[in-house]
């Protein structure tokens, strides 16, 4: 059999002693049996079908994941936008309910200016507490703990001691915080005043804040219509009177926490369950495929990196190569891989979903993120079986070849970013909205790049100091031009240039490494019928370690 030229020298190189490689110690049938092998390791699945009639069993099962996953997605995205709806919709309801005068104002917007302000909404908040069963248009009830209504909680945050007099310049301040709290339950008040039966008196000099809070409980019926059971929320709400800032004005706001749980007693007139069955099996089908796959591809990972090991006896012994570590990389499918990590968040979160549905637990949150990243990675994974099309493989070569300048460039942009941000925070946040905090100054710059709402930014600079206006005009060019102009071009260009060296190599069509070299002396094809068996294979392997175990006794 003949050999290629750079393996012949590397044969002549061999230093006197070492094994030899002769017809009685390993023939030519031998080594191109071990090519074949390696060809046939690295076949896509057509050809490997072509090759032995093996069928692609692990890319009809990723056709089922993504059936069954997108599935599963579905079903549970309208469950979770039917949770999210209601939580939303009952926050606006305690809006409307519990702040006077509230008129759909952005969160946030709402806001008290004096003292009587301040004292009638408490005041209001209370009357509209005590009467929420006979008010509100929901099923909403008060919370019971052991037979007994749990209180609605007036909380004051104080500082601890504070004299001022802004006349004189003076004042006398003890930073350490205090807490005041009262409580009044449901059926405590009549239809008396409140302010006779309350006893409320606010010291504005040490307010920090109000709190107000109260549970109270409902159940979301519309999951009926979707033959899902109704849920029980408990929603513990909260409103805020923040006065931290002692500027004259107290802002307002409503938030609440939900606990979701499984309801105590229910019925459901006509109710079969078979629904909940479906869907309970559906979620058992994607567990199971997402396993299956999860152990082919650790299989396939593990049969993968058995061979890089017989590869490397067999070019040290037979050409005394060494083979590199990109090489060895090569019998690692970084796919099977990507596969791998999908397949566990599926299972975690297809687990997870059987919890919320059997009303277990209720981490939606959790739930959502999980199946929605798999979901996410299971349609990139589709991208493998298009890469072994030429004209499609390209785009995954140029983001390999790509990704470690891409990587270098980013970070000596992100410097410059940065720099940006923390000059544009501390500069021009007292005068401009988009710079008031750092988060928002990364917001603001990051849709600057792509070109978003440009000259309302310029618009906005409040031109009181002209030394700032003027310094945010220099500030916002040069950004601008710096990382339109520039640092997008050159990442741009970085790419590009990637992407024409690829296409360059795929015309010449040269080994890209000695794995490559040694697999293309292979000149059969998948149908020519010599990747039948795997007769010889472990003939090459006991002769690969004898040859290993003589040259190390010498």
């Amino acid at each position: 059999m003949e050999e290629s030229e750079p393996l012949l020298k590397a044969e002549e190189r061999r230093p006197n002693g070492g094994c030899r490689w002769r017809t009685n110690t390993l023939d030519s049938n031998t080594v191109e049996d071990f090519r074949q092998k390696l060809k046939y390791f690295f076949m896509n699945p057509y050809e490997k079908y072509r090759s032995r009639g093996r069928k692609p069993w692990k890319l009809m099962l990723q056709i089922i994941k993504i059936i069954t996953i997108t599935a599963q997605l579905v079903s549970f995205g309208l469950s979770n936008e039917m949770m999210a709806t209601f939580k939303e919709d009952n926050l606006m309801t305690f809006r409307h309910l519990f702040l006077e005068g509230f008129k759909d104002h952005p969160q946030g917007n709402f806001a008290l200016y004096t003292k009587v302000e301040v004292y009638d909404h408490i005041y209001y908040i209370i009357d509209k507490y005590t009467h929420l069963q006979n008010l509100t248009l929901g099923n909403l009830a008060y919370e019971r703990v052991d037979g007994k209504y749990t209180p609605l909680s007036i909380c004051q945050v104080l500082y601890g001691n504070v004299s001022l007099d802004p006349g004189r310049d003076t004042f006398d301040i003890d930073p350490h915080i205090e807490k005041d709290c009262i409580s009044i339950y449901p059926v405590q008040l009549d239809n008396s005043r409140l302010d006779t039966k309350v006893n409320l008196s606010l010291d504005f000099n040490r307010l920090l804040s109000v709190n107000i809070s109260f549970n109270v409980k409902t159940i979301n019926l519309q999951t009926v219509r979707h033959h899902e059971l109704p849920d029980c929320y408990g929603f513990h709400v909260m409103i805020i009177f923040d006065n931290h800032a002692h500027s004259g004005k107290i802002n307002v706001d409503v938030d609440h926490d939900v606990r979701i749980y499984e309801c105590r007693d229910w019925n459901v007139a006509g109710s079969s369950g078979k629904i909940d069955v479906l869907l309970l099996l559906c979620d058992s089908v994607v567990i199971l495929a997402c396993l299956s796959s999860l152990i082919l591809c650790s299989r396939s990972i593990v049969c993968g990196i058995q061979l890089q090991f017989e590869f490397n006896i067999f070019l040290h012994a037979y050409y005394d190569k060494m083979v590199t570590w990109s090489e060895r990389m090569e019998f690692v499918n970084g796919w099977y891989i990507f596969i791998f990590i999908a397949d566990t968040i599926t299972i975690t979160g297809s687990a997870l979903k059987i919890g919320i549905q059997t009303k277990f637990i209720t981490s939606y949150d959790v739930c959502s993120i999980l199946l929605g990243t798999a979901t996410m990675l299971v349609w990139i994974g589709v991208i493998r079986y298009l890469c072994f099309f030429q004209k499609y493989n390209i785009l995954i070569l140029t983001l390999r070849a790509a990704f470690p300048n891409v990587i270098r460039f980013c970070f000596c942009a992100a410097i410059i970013y940065v720099g940006y941000c923390f000059c544009g925070w501390i500069v021009l946040g007292p005068y401009h909205e988009k710079f008031r905090t750092f988060d928002k100054v990364t917001e603001c710059l990051f849709s600057l790049i792509n070109g978003d709402d440009m000259f309302g930014t310029f618009l906005r600079m409040k031109d009181k100091s002209y030394m700032v206006w003027l310094f945010s005009r220099l500030y916002l060019y040069t950004f601008i031009s710096l990382f339109i102009y520039m640092v997008l071009s050159l990442f741009i260009a970085l790419i590009t240039d990637t992407y024409e060296t690829i296409k360059n190599h795929q015309k010449d069509a040269e080994p890209a490494s000695l794995l490559q070299a040694f697999i293309a002396e292979c000149k059969d094809q998948p149908e020519s019928g010599r990747h039948q068996t795997d007769e010889g294979q472990s003939t090459c392997c006991k002769c690969l370690c004898r040859c290993r175990n003589r040259r190390s006794r010498m």
